[in-house]
């Protein structure tokens, strides 16, 4: 994993913490408690906005746009125990400082914010309702999130407006002032520009229906997307009423021709009107490209585990493969039935093509669950020799490398995005 992103978003909170402690340190230990507590409350959420308006600059840092959203995740956590200790360590100037009507409007309308802020980052935090079995619905959890913006903007107007002490060190508020500017102007990036700016307009061509599959093949109305394969776009579809951007691999190698390919499970109320409301010649948005889970063409031995409908990155990295790559590769997908496999024949008449590439489709229904000695089996080579590329449920991958490692066959390295829409 990347570190220099999320090491730099921690320092950067930490900083404002040390900042408010010390400019307010002269007044009391729960004074400069409560203020560096507040202003590192405000840097981590301002910080969470910006990672979640997809800044390209940033993936580098992070080491793709699924391990952004982590840290973005985290930081509102963050800023959820901070706001919460803030509050507890509420500061007390009222004897050192010259109360005015803005500042008492701005101590208010910070209740609100907090109150606000705190119900808004605990339903963004909760996907499963605690003790049930249910799930908030995606709607209404996107529909609360984009408040999120908003009650921030109120908290830093909150922190730029209080009524401060006289002849204080001003580098707190520039520092803070700067934060909540960058986090308030890609909030309202993100919900009044980026939709009409990012996206670009693609025709559907054809729709495949495979059991829960349905594959996609879209065509660009103007400037084709450039795409490394292995990496996700946003689709959107707003002339048949399903506007909300929802991320997809791109399952095609890049082309000249620019046509994309999505293979899209039905696995919620978005995913599974896909197919009744498309038809060829709907006009689609795509945003993208996004993900550094890509071919990696020096790795002389790789090892490709796809479990269900994981298999989307590997078959855009199976097509992109060309007649003078020399690695080894054994893909093992690991399907519930066969009928699963929708892509099965395509691959094998890829193998065909590159000797270096071997396919093996476990259905588990039939074959049973895949253990990392039935993978030792599978692999044409010592898996201690290779790297691992993982894509499917954590728990497959999880109990696959830890068998692995308690054989001695573990993996020179392993790789897998941690991406989720929530």
């Amino acid at each position: 994993m990347y570190l220099t992103g999320p090491i730099l978003a921690t320092l950067a909170v930490l900083y404002a913490a040390v900042l408010g402690a010390q400019t307010y340190a002269p007044y009391g230990a729960d004074v400069a408690i409560g203020i560096a507590l507040g202003a590192a409350s405000i840097a981590a959420m301002s910080l969470a906005l910006v990672l979640s308006a997809r800044p390209r600059w940033a993936e580098p840092l992070f080491g793709g746009l699924d391990r952004m959203y982590e840290v973005h995740k985290w930081l509102g956590i963050a800023a959820l125990a901070l706001m919460i200790g803030h509050n507890t360590f509420e500061p007390e100037l009222e004897n050192v400082v010259r109360e005015t009507r803005l500042g008492e409007f701005a101590s208010d309308i910070g209740e609100v914010a907090f109150n606000g802020l705190i119900g808004l980052i605990l339903i963004s935090w909760i996907k499963r309702i605690p003790f049930t079995r249910l799930e908030l619905p995606w709607p209404i959890w996107r529909f609360t999130h984009r408040f999120t913006g908003l009650l921030f903007a109120v908290a830093a107007f909150h922190q730029l407006a209080i009524d401060q002490p006289a002849g204080l060190d001003g580098t707190l508020g520039l520092y803070l002032n700067a934060l909540s500017l960058a986090g308030v102007t890609a909030w309202l990036f993100m919900q009044f520009v980026a939709p009409y700016l990012r996206p670009r307009a693609f025709v559907l061509e054809n729709i495949d229906q495979h059991g829960m599959v349905a594959e996609v093949t879209l065509r660009p109305e103007g400037r084709a997307l450039r795409w490394r394969p292995g990496q996700f776009a946003f689709l959107s579809a707003s002339d048949v009423g399903m506007a909300e951007a929802h991320p997809f691999t791109i399952t095609s190698a890049p082309s000249a021709d620019g046509r994309l390919r999505f293979a899209i499970k039905s696995l919620g109320n978005w995913t599974r009107r896909l197919p009744e409301r498309l038809s060829p010649g709907k006009r689609l948005r795509v945003e993208g490209p996004y993900g550094r889970f890509v071919f990696r063409r020096r790795v002389r031995r790789q090892v490709w585990l796809a479990g269900g409908i994981g298999i989307t990155p590997f078959l855009a990295w199976a097509e992109a493969l060309t007649d003078a790559e020399q690695q080894e590769i054994a893909l093992v997908w690991v399907v519930t039935t066969r009928p699963e496999a929708f892509a099965a024949e395509r691959l094998a008449t890829i193998a065909a093509r590159h000797p270096g590439l071997t396919v093996h489709v476990m259905a588990s229904a039939e074959d049973g669950c895949l253990t990392a000695q039935r993978l030792i089996q599978l692999v044409p080579f010592p898996l201690c020799e290779s790297e691992l590329f993982y894509c499917g449920p954590a728990g497959l991958r999880d109990a696959v490398v830890s068998g692995l490692q308690a054989t001695g066959q573990r993996p020179r390295r392993v790789h897998h995005e941690v991406f989720a829409l929530r």
